[in-house]
């Protein structure tokens, strides 16, 4: 039986991403694919109007010394957002990669 892959969950996992994170809690130089941003109100459709939607692929740069904020890189640009922010965003990683 074949996957649906329009289902953002099942085309990550065709691609090789297995776990489901949030998006800060990831490392400098992991990558992964959105799958939602939860929450609601100007916060979240700040964060889908700079790029944050399902299937993008987002890797982590680096983070500042506190952990807060943090720099993303997706769509060919830099992006930082607080913890809190990306405490909202949902990603698939893969386990074994780094």
């Amino acid at each position: 039986m074949s996957e649906k892959l329009d289902n953002p969950k099942n085309l990550a996992r065709a691609e090789g991403f297995s776990m489901e994170k949030r998006l800060s809690d990831l490392e400098p130089g992991e990558k992964g694919v959105v799958t939602k941003v939860v929450g609601g109100g100007a916060t979240r459709r700040r964060m889908l109007d700079m790029g944050l939607v399902r299937n993008t692929e987002i890797t982590v740069v680096r983070k500042a010394p506190l952990g807060d904020p943090v720099e993303f890189l997706l769509k060919g640009y830099n992006l930082s957002l607080r913890r809190e922010e990306a405490e909202k965003v949902y990603v698939l990683v893969d386990e074994g990669e780094k």
